[in-house]
């Protein structure tokens, strides 16, 4: 009997839909491969070592580089949305957040909603979910679970199940384990899968918390970098808008130095733990404090990062020694990017290249070739639809993605993105609300810089404002183009590429009075 894609009101025609949308469930065979997705926070690209950039000669990278040499490393691959729950929502339902319903931090995935998961229990596969969830609710779609309560913490983390489950906002629940999330969190997923029904292929998550702040480490990576000074982005003095054209304020160094020292003075003032306190700027002159700030955020972060790659070690170790290592994809990925002091950035959120980039890997030896790059646009919104495809089930029937399977191979549809939609939604007066588009390119984002109806968003404004970048003549967006006249004719092309794909996205903010005000005296 045949599985029909339903296809949601208003979407037939325009939803891509992936090979195995359509499954004959007696034709499905054992051997269908099984699935390792590897999910970290805030990892970014130029932490990676094999992105480039001025840190790459120091991250400790082994079994990350072992992947990219046997697999593939997508070089434009990014979230729509560049905040944690969102993308995480985003890559289980594979659709914007103006579809599936999560917008910001505040929002929660609810059970009902189908998601990856649910599509992969039907078709056969067993699932399990090991780490860091963060989308509020109870996972649906798992056969096992064990998630971290909220955000987690790195040492002795409370995790729950569904024997003790509470929703995050009903108070803490779960069982105290001991250790190092990252090292707990391998070990459950090891630990799952070498118990496993052997009769039934499986998708196993296993999500870490690293390397979200505060950025620690296990004891065996303490002296990692002892005495290292590490090499600085060529534009972190950025204090201000004066040469860039910057819009925003941001989320500057001086902010991550304000919280260090405060959890120095009393740990119990600040919501996490940080390592190797007291911090403290006294007496410096703001170009000191910020190149002392900086040293200790990658000192600390590297060392976090190290940790997730010794895991994947031993993640990888056993796949080889089960047996699975040729039928089993592996992606390994970050749920968004991050600022390691570009701009005197930290945090995430902007639609600049280091918070909107997703580093990802994926290996699968029977189809993918090994040591191969993949220039295409591809979104978070694509992993339910590309996964689905090699699983022969259906995508999420919210799904706005499609699958990138051929496109690993080196055979792009004529027809594949050559151009991509993005929205934060929360709106902070340093980290305005804004959309965007950016292409092959170029780049042009609309600060619009409003709450609207947003949860967990400040009650105030920022001046709409635009912002555009040559990214072949200014990778690092260091120069604000938009009023240049030499831009003029593309602005406008990309201005009214960008109303087509929120049509096309339906994101088009009919129900927001507030932002037709807005679009009517800024957008042109």
């Amino acid at each position: 009997m045949k599985r029909q894609l339903i296809l949601p009101i208003g979407l037939v025609g325009c939803l891509p839909v992936c090979a195995g949308a359509v499954v004959d469930e007696q034709s499905q065979q054992d051997d269908r491969p099984n699935i390792l997705f590897i999910l970290s926070d805030d990892h970014t690209s130029q932490s990676w070592g094999i992105y480039g950039g001025v840190l790459s000669e120091y991250v400790q990278n082994q079994n990350i580089r072992q992947l990219a040499s046997e697999g593939c490393l997508l070089n434009n691959c990014f979230c729509t949305n560049s905040i944690s729950v969102p993308s995480r929502a985003a890559i289980l339902t594979g659709a914007y957040s103006q579809r599936n319903g999560v917008y910001t931090l505040s929002d929660a995935l609810y059970p009902e909603a189908d998601n990856l998961a649910k599509q992969m229990q039907a078709g056969g596969y067993q699932t399990a979910l090991f780490g860091k969830w963060h989308l509020k609710k109870e996972p649906a779609g798992f056969d096992t679970y064990r998630v971290f309560h909220d955000q987690g913490e790195y040492y002795d983390p409370i995790m729950k199940t569904a024997g003790n489950w509470k929703d995050d906002d009903e108070g803490r629940a779960g069982d105290t384990i001991k250790g190092f999330s990252t090292d707990i969190v391998t070990d459950l997923t090891i630990d799952w899968i070498r118990n496993r029904n052997k009769d039934k292929p499986f998708m196993t998550c296993c999500h870490f918390k690293a390397t979200h702040e505060p950025w620690d480490f296990p004891e065996r990576f303490k002296h990692l970098y002892d005495d290292v000074v590490f090499p600085e982005p060529h534009n972190m003095m950025e204090f201000g808008p004066e040469k860039s054209g910057r819009e925003f304020e941001g989320q500057q160094l001086e902010n991550m130095a304000l919280r260090w020292e405060t959890a120095s003075k009393d740990p119990s003032k600040w919501w996490c733990v940080y390592p190797e306190l007291p911090f403290s700027v006294e007496g410096l002159n703001k170009e000191e404090a910020r190149k002392k700030t900086y040293q200790k955020l990658i000192k600390d972060y590297l060392r976090c990062g190290a940790t997730i790659d010794d895991n994947i070690g031993r993640l990888l170790q056993m796949l080889e020694e089960e047996g699975l290592s040729e039928n089993t994809i592996v992606v390994y990925v970050s749920d968004q990017g991050y600022f390691l002091g570009e701009h005197g950035f930290f945090d995430k959120r902007m639609m600049y290249e280091e918070s909107l980039r997703m580093p990802f890997v994926v290996r699968y030896p029977k189809e993918i070739p090994a040591g191969t790059r993949n220039d295409d646009i591809i979104l978070n919104i694509d992993f339910a639809s590309f996964l689905a495809d090699y699983a022969g089930v259906q995508t999420p029937e919210l799904s706005q993605g499609r699958s990138f399977r051929q496109n690993l191979k080196g055979e792009t549809p004529e027809d594949w993105r050559d151009v991509m939609y993005y929205r934060y939604w929360t709106q902070h007066k340093i980290r305005p609300a804004h959309f965007g588009i950016r292409n092959q390119q170029y780049k042009l984002m609309f600060i619009y810089g409003d709450k609207l109806d947003t949860k967990g968003s400040d009650d105030v404004t920022n001046t709409p404002a635009w912002e555009f970048y040559d990214l072949s003549v200014d990778p690092y967006e260091d120069k604000n183009r938009y009023n240049d006249p030499a831009y003029k004719e593309i602005i406008t092309k990309m201005k009214q590429d960008l109303l087509d794909l929120r049509e096309e996205m339906e994101d088009t903010d009919l129900n927001y009075p507030r932002m037709q005000e807005i679009l009517e005296k800024n957008y042109w």
